[in-house]
């Protein structure tokens, strides 16, 4: 018997007792800062209306018929166009015209008019820039001049952060394997406050990138690993709803970024807010314990057994042994390592034909996925309207996405609501491009129900991932899609800068790929009520079936797997094992090598949502199996 059997914890002292949701909304809540970091930029980034200094004090100010003595007051009075200039007479008589990026001295002097025909002479920005300030103080754009030949640097911002997210996935995602779940989450949440402290008091722009670079790394390992731990620490009744509404955390933190946006208009006030949101996990992050997976994977059995009796104690359950749970060749010496199995890459994925296109459509997804999910959110400020508003409604409309993911994925299908999911979010971003500008109360409906739809889409495609392919290579699948999402969240900012080219170029791109991803989704098969595949024969057999899957709602007592691989208690190498029926007709345990919890190749079908509700109040032990489940995080 092996690791496997550990999900019996949770019929002894509760799937999701009172530790457990102890643990979740501690855990959950510094998600929120996750989310803040991830979008803080939007406001940060601003491009305020500007003009060129003058190279002296203004003694009076001329803009088409708008006369004024101070250059600041300009900007309430009319709106700047890229071809409309400013008219300044400075003390000593001279008179500048002053645009965007350049600035103009005229040789005549003698009247000021709006319009001249005479010999200027053109002078770049040496003196800086005059910033309207209607709205922002001061963003990241001014404090260091970010316009005009330096606008790339500004450009450049989110996708830096976003390439520092695709390290810290890879980073600590490793690490939280060979350290521990909560050391990982110890030190990415001290780094978050650290980092996002630092960034406020950044000396250039070069420091400031530097730092929310490192910021990114800490907070997309915090993101990956409490996933992981959340998942470990939660019994399988409960799992599936409870690890996709850690993202709902997410979306909080998108919505305290619009409403700190609202209220201070400084960036570095506002960064320096947004970043004490870390500050109650870690004064309190040292209450967590490490997992009792991970702890038995290493060996330390009398901490795995300690931290379930704490478990047990909190949610007045009765404890078990683990020793009853696992048998002696696992429960042995510190340092049995587990038999070796064959190793397997990327190319595994493309294994014939009809896999190798199931790869690539999957991979589509979840770029789609990605680029759509941040392109809402990014260009929710240039609807029209009130921006800070926008930007909270579209954190507020995830939460009701992954409900209906919850909901839906186990009544018409995982497949089938992706597919919904896909085509309703192109449809909505054509119906974007049609509404008329000085319709942006319509246009940010839409716009809301499109990141509904992407989001739904987003927060299914992981799972769909891992129940599409076999055991040996879930791993990859996983990881590989991971890789592809993240290359879409680095070029969602750069393709919110292409709508300077059209306006609608990003509902353009987004609904493009969005309607091309959903029709090719119907080339793949429905995995609801199936057992996970652990050959390559029970994989491609799911093509062979997807007109015919089953739409009974999977439970734990009628979803079993035909094959798993395993390990013999007395056996070191591999080999195939049929499972018996459900634990109600006698099922025995099936055995399985010892492994790291962390990989997706464990049981993925979710509880119910009356399994779900009834874990909340289980005190009880429960007399059957439940398999495993374990997820991973959908990358942000």
């Amino acid at each position: 018997m092996g690791f496997d059997n550990l999900e019996l914890i949770f019929d002894h002292v509760g799937h999701f007792g009172r530790y457990q949701i102890f643990l979740y909304f501690t855990c959950a809540f510094q998600n929120i800062s996750c989310g803040i970091h991830y979008l803080a930029s939007v406001f940060m980034t601003v491009f305020p209306k500007h003009t060129c200094r003058p190279p002296g004090n203004v003694s009076r100010v001329l803009f088409h018929n708008v006369s004024n003595w101070r250059l600041d007051d300009i900007w309430s009075q009319v709106p700047l166009s890229y071809e409309d200039h400013v008219v300044v007479q400075l003390q000593n008589g001279e008179i500048w015209e002053l645009t965007r990026c350049y600035r103009f001295r005229r040789d005549n002097k003698s009247t000021l008019d709006y319009d001249y025909n005479g010999h200027k002479s053109g002078f770049p920005c040496l003196d800086g820039y005059i910033y309207d300030k209607s709205k922002w103080d001061s963003t990241v754009v001014t404090h260091w001049d970010l316009v005009c030949n330096r606008e790339w640097f500004a450009r450049m911002i989110q996708p830096t952060f976003m390439l520092g997210v695709l390290l810290g996935a890879l980073i600590f995602g490793y690490l939280s394997d060979r350290v521990g779940r909560r050391l990982v989450l110890w030190s990415t949440s001290t780094g978050m406050y650290l980092f996002g402290i630092a960034a406020a008091f950044a000396l250039d722009y070069y420091s400031f990138m530097i730092i929310r670079f490192l910021l990114a790394v800490v907070a997309s390992g915090y993101l990956v690993v409490v996933f992981v731990y959340v998942t470990e620490l939660i019994g399988m009744k409960a799992r599936t709803w409870a690890s996709i509404h850690v993202h709902s955390f997410f979306a909080i933190g998108t919505m305290v970024v619009a409403l700190t946006g609202y209220l201070v208009r400084t960036w570095w006030i506002y960064q320096i807010i947004l970043s004490t949101v870390t500050v109650p996990f870690v004064l309190c992050c040292w209450m967590l314990p490490e997992t009792p997976f991970w702890l038995l994977s290493e060996g330390r059995y009398e901490e795995a057994q300690t931290v379930v009796d704490k478990m047990a104690k909190w949610n007045r359950a009765s404890t078990c042994q683990l020793s009853e749970l696992l048998s002696p060749d696992v429960y042995g010496p510190v340092g049995n390592k587990p038999p070796e199995v064959n190793e397997h890459n990327l190319l595994d994925l493309f294994y014939d034909w009809n896999i190798g296109t199931r790869t690539l459509i999957v991979w589509l997804i979840w770029f789609t996925g990605c680029l759509g999910f941040y392109s809402f959110s990014l260009n929710s400020v240039n609807l029209g309207g009130n921006e800070y508003l926008n930007l909270f409604l579209m954190g507020a409309v995830e939460i009701p996405a992954y409900v209906f993911v919850c909901l839906g994925m186990d009544t018409v299908g995982r497949r089938n609501i992706l597919i919904i999911s896909l085509i309703s979010s192109a449809v909505f971003c054509g119906v974007i491009m049609v509404i008329p500008k000085e319709y942006y109360v319509w246009s940010m409906v839409t716009t809301m129900a499109g990141k509904f739809a992407i989001g739904s889409a987003f927060g299914l495609i992981y799972l769909y991932t891992a129940e599409l392919y076999p055991t040996m290579v879930r791993t990859q699948a996983m990881g590989s899609g991971s890789m592809v999402s993240r290359a879409g969240s680095i070029i969602a900012p750069l393709c919110i800068y292409l709508s300077s080219v059209w306006i609608f170029m990003p509902q353009l791109l987004v609904g493009i790929l969005a309607f091309v991803s959903g029709m090719l989704t119907l080339k793949l098969p429905e995995t609801l009520g199936k057992p996970l595949a652990t050959t390559w024969e029970e994989a491609t057999r799911l093509d062979v079936e997807k007109d015919g899957s089953s739409g009974k709602f999977p439970t734990t007592n009628n979803i079993m797997l035909k094959k798993t691989e395993g390990i013999n208690s007395g056996d070191s190498g591999l080999k195939q094992v049929e499972s018996r029926p459900g634990p109600a007709e006698g099922a025995s345990q099936v055995p399985s090598r010892p492994r790291l919890p962390l990989l997706f190749d464990t049981a993925l079908h979710g509880p119910s949502l009356q399994d779900f509700l009834s874990a909340l109040t289980e005190t009880s032990p429960r007399s059957h199996l439940s398999p495993p489940l374990s997820l991973n995080s959908p990358p942000r």
